[in-house]
């Protein structure tokens, strides 16, 4: 064989074996759009709104998820967060100023979508219409409730009641297009005779009404099995918060109110570098019906370097 033609076939056989590892890789990859919640990085966003959202871009998120309140939320809801912001040292939330019309064409710029937007209680069951056009503008499918107010669930009784309100507000949701989820926290998760409170929301509300967020860390920290809930509740998780934890820690009590979730807080650290076994959890969340991995690491330092190790780690798996 010439050299000429040597080299020609040797190039032609390089780039068939670039293309078909690519191919061969991508197929593997477990996560295809990795998420991030806003929650991550709440005063980035606050300060430089079209910079925070570059950034995410630039290090390969292709989904984000909302945190209201909203421009439409109620004013429960606004006076609330007005209550919290001081302490947390920043104030934005919602759209960060924009419109919903504004944050769709600001994502669209940055190759994001929005899955899924947080919000309140209140919200949810007084407002679910202007709650729902935001959501078609952003083309987000689900709306979640990311905790149940704590004195709604002081009793077995009022987790039922909340069951019951949770199919109504997931009727609502679906009469306007979209879909309920609920969150789960670190509360609910204590076992007391064989049974545990979050039991009663899972196996008392419709399952084609009412679907769930599990988050990684504070089922962990609530002493529940992750893998046992995907199971037995196969395909009503939908969506999951990434988190990993750097020792195995767990609440001091109950897990029912802030100052316990804030003792937990600085045992947070980036996905893969902890203790949650993410090798076997996140490939058993796809089997059981997770469709959007959600990275959250609640108000991290120096996001843009954490989130990127975040990033890296779940787009190996």
């Amino acid at each position: 064989m010439k050299r000429r033609d040597f080299v020609k076939q040797s190039a032609v056989l390089s780039t068939a074996s670039l293309l078909l590892s690519s191919e061969v890789f991508g197929a593997s990859r477990l996560i295809e759009k990795v998420g991030i919640q806003f929650f991550s990085l709440p005063k980035m966003l606050d300060n430089d709104f079209e910079g925070a959202l570059k950034m995410l871009s630039n290090i390969g998120y292709r989904e984000v998820e909302l945190y209201g309140p909203y421009p439409f939320s109620t004013d429960a809801a606004k006076k609330s967060w007005d209550s919290v912001t001081p302490s947390l040292g920043f104030k934005g939330s919602g759209f960060f100023g924009h419109t919903a019309a504004e944050v769709k064409a600001l994502m669209k710029q940055n190759n994001l979508t929005v899955p899924s937007m947080h919000t309140d209680l209140d919200t949810l069951q007084e407002g679910m219409d202007q709650l729902a056009v935001a959501a078609h503008v952003l083309g987000a499918e689900f709306v979640t409730l990311p905790a149940i107010p704590e004195a709604k669930r002081k009793t077995l009784d009022d987790y039922k009641q909340m069951a019951d309100a949770f199919n109504k507000i997931g009727e609502a949701a679906k009469k306007a297009g979209v879909k309920f989820a609920y969150h789960n926290h670190g509360y609910g998760l204590k076992v007391t005779n064989g049974k545990f409170p979050l039991q009663f929301i899972l196996n008392g509300t419709d399952p084609s009404l009412v679907f769930l967020e599990m988050d990684l860390y504070w089922t962990t920290a609530g002493g529940a099995d992750p893998i046992k809930l995907l199971e037995t509740y196969k395909n009503r998780y939908r969506l999951m918060h990434v988190k990993d934890m750097s020792k195995k820690v767990h609440f001091s009590g109950d897990g029912g109110d802030p100052k316990q979730w804030i003792e937990l807080f600085p045992y947070m650290t980036t996905a893969g570098n902890g203790v949650i076994d993410l090798k076997t959890i996140l490939p058993k969340a796809k089997e059981c019906g997770v469709k959007h991995f959600i990275v959250e690491q609640d108000m991290v330092d120096h996001p843009e370097i954490a989130l990127k190790k975040s990033f890296d780690y779940l787009a190996s798996v």
